[in-house]
């Protein structure tokens, strides 16, 4: 592939958590020429080792870059982090926020950018840390198909992108995204729980659903945490809540009632609230149901 890497545009990578520093090194070790910034740096240092350049100031990342990704905790985070380094962008840039935040968020995001000249994409991810250092996110999109054309290159690097539509709809998707994760692990708690009680071995249950109508994801993934007991987090429990939250806001903007997901989002409130849930795994959400069961939920 003699001078392939020519062909990217150079990258600023804000935010390298647990999502963020393996899309930074897929970046970098795809020949991509990235520049990474984190708020303690010290979590972004290691990536120096894969041939990235890690810069102090978040103003420094962005300076040269063609390309600006944000991956940060929620929206208000990421319409700050615009705001504090606007000056240094170069006219012509593009910003993809790959972070989950709200709709009006992203349009937000892309009225502060166009002031700038930059174009915008809001692109969050689904498929956790597994995903992102797999490189295999499901990357959803929105904005202009024309921006869409020119990230795709180095978001194919990540996973795989799809443009949905508008600015606003990437992180829309995102929210129908949580909402079929979060009603599925509520079903798939109440199969595991059922099975149990039952007297079935919900390892061979899950094992024989494989490959039928009812397996996902996280009938394997979750269902096995549920039954083995591991909640230690992939997905934590309060983010889960905020999609939710953020879910029904927008239903309720655009008219809708979502009943199934209403009540899982209480259950998950009542988790974190009550059950000191917030830092543990969504598939905790079976413990939510066990207690329901005593009485204690």
């Amino acid at each position: 592939m003699g001078g392939h890497a020519m062909a990217f545009e150079k990258v600023a990578l804000l935010g390298t958590g647990l999502m963020g520093f393996p899309m930074a090194r897929n970046l970098a070790q795809a020949g991509v020429v990235v520049t990474a910034w984190n708020r303690t740096q010290a979590k972004a240092d290691p990536l120096t080792a894969n041939g990235a350049k890690v810069v102090a100031k978040a103003s420094d990342a962005v300076t040269d870059a063609d390309i600006i990704i944000t991956m940060m905790s929620d929206g208000p985070t990421v319409l700050a982090m615009i705001k504090e380094v606007s000056w240094a962008l170069g006219a012509g840039a593009l910003w993809i926020d790959m972070s989950s935040t709200k709709p009006a968020e992203a349009r937000e995001a892309r009225a502060l950018l166009e002031a700038e000249g930059v174009a915008f994409l809001d692109a969050p991810v689904s498929g956790g840390t597994k995903g992102a250092e797999a490189a295999s996110l499901a990357i959803m999109a929105g904005g202009e198909a024309a921006d869409f054309d020119r990230a795709a290159p180095v978001l194919g690097v990540m996973g795989r992108p799809v443009h949905v539509g508008p600015t606003g709809t990437g992180q829309l998707s995102k929210l129908c995204n949580q909402t079929i994760v979060a009603v599925t692990i509520g079903a798939v708690a109440e199969a595991m729980l059922l099975a149990e009680e039952g007297g079935a071995d919900p390892a061979a249950l899950r094992a024989a659903l494989k490959g039928g109508f009812a397996d996902s994801v996280i009938l394997q993934q979750h269902g096995e945490r549920m039954t083995t007991g591991n909640f230690e987090p992939g997905g934590l429990s309060k983010f889960q809540l905020k999609d939710l939250d953020n879910v029904l806001g927008e239903a309720e903007s655009v008219g809708l009632s979502l009943p199934m997901t209403q009540g899982v989002r209480d259950r998950f409130a009542h988790f974190v609230d009550h059950m000191d849930g917030a830092d543990r795994d969504h598939s905790g959400l079976y413990l939510e149901l066990k207690a329901r069961q005593e009485g204690g939920a």
